[in-house]
């Protein structure tokens, strides 16, 4: 698959240390390729972005304006995507666009204007400039929905249907996901499915930790003192993750909340300084996990037990990503959460003692 790549992209491989394609990657290649309609589910952090860009980015054809439309659940997701889509566009002196609900609309249709190849955001901005026939979405080839169980949520799903309503009958599409639980009905009839969702991701370590509910910020606290540790930490509800976040930062631990009110711009500062290892504990709920891509983060950790399987799978997804070793630790205080986290994943007993985990 590498040899079919340019120069320039062969060479940016190399750099960036990739010797072999992930399955998606592989398996989703050629069919993107020769335009057929393709879902695609494989795990968080198998290299999904790629494994769509890679082959739709080499069926572009430069100065040729609005050809591919990659729509995405959140801002931050559709933010990465843009990031990497950029670095392998320039070098084929293709443009991309990042069209996002709250920033300017006025400078969105200004760079519109400039004929980008790519057009990457979330469905309400795009539909507002498909309104005011600023997309012209006729000559958009292929559409990719990112995420695409988030995109058929009630809140998103009007949007993104109305966009595949504006859209050139012989077009293309491409649906991605990390989990296979979606509405059948809301898919193109003639799509070749690719389910890698029983790849093992056996670089992941799963555990738990026992402990009283009411020591569980205590914990907390000991986890952000361990030096060089660094946990992207889970809850289920913003009022508990707030509350938290005040024993904690009374207690003068490294921690830092990731709440979906903190505008972008802060955002952006406070991921930053985690990626630099700079904040020990980032805490977050689901809301926000969908759109983070930390390289290399060593743990994620769960304050509450996850909902239910697609959610436990996501946040475990962020943790060793494209092959590195990873951990999940949950906190148990209750036998039957217990039995339900095993239903979850393979996990074995942890303790931390002198700022050291050890297995029981």
């Amino acid at each position: 698959m590498y040899q079919e790549f340019p120069k320039s992209w062969r060479d940016q491989l190399q750099t960036l240390g990739f010797s072999e394609a992930t399955p998606i990657q592989k398996e989703a290649y050629k069919p993107i390729f020769a335009g057929k309609n393709l879902l695609g589910i494989s795990p968080t952090g198998t290299g999904k972005t790629l494994a769509y860009l890679w082959p739709s980015l080499l069926k572009l054809t430069p100065k040729k304006s609005q050809q591919l439309l990659i729509l995405s659940p959140n801002t931050e997701l559709a933010g990465q995507i843009f990031e990497v889509c950029k670095s392998w566009a320039e070098p084929l002196g293709l443009t991309a666009q990042l069209f996002l609900s709250g920033s300017s609309q006025k400078r969105q249709i200004e760079r519109l204007k400039k004929g980008p190849e790519i057009l990457i955001g979330t469905p309400g901005r795009i539909y507002e400039l498909i309104k005011l026939k600023k997309i012209k979405m006729m000559t958009v080839e292929t559409i990719v929905l990112d995420e695409f169980d988030e995109l058929f949520s009630d809140s998103q799903f009007h949007f993104v249907d109305k966009i595949l309503h504006h859209v050139a009958r012989d077009h293309q599409l491409i649906y991605m996901s990390a989990t296979a639980k979606f509405d059948r009905k809301k898919i193109a009839e003639d799509v070749l499915t690719i389910d890698l969702t029983k790849q093992a991701l056996d670089n992941i370590q799963h555990s738990y930790i026992l402990v009283d509910k009411r020591d569980r910020i205590e914990l907390l606290r000991k986890f952000a003192n361990i030096s060089d540790f660094r946990a992207l930490t889970f809850f289920n509800s913003l009022s508990d993750l707030g509350a938290s976040e005040d024993k904690l930062t009374y207690r003068q631990a490294n921690v830092v909340s990731l709440a979906s009110d903190v505008n972008v711009k802060f955002r952006k500062i406070i991921i930053e300084r985690f990626k630099n290892k700079e904040i020990a504990l980032l805490l977050a709920t689901d809301l926000v996990a969908r759109g983070i891509d930390i390289d290399n983060l060593e743990c994620v950790l769960n304050f509450d037990l996850p909902r239910n399987q697609e959610a436990y799978t996501h946040r475990a997804g962020r943790t060793g990503r494209m092959g590195k070793e990873g951990l999940v630790i949950t906190l148990i205080s209750n036998p039957n959460d217990l039995k339900v986290l095993k239903k979850y994943a393979p996990v074995s007993e942890l303790v931390l003692k002198n700022q050291q985990l050890y297995k029981v």
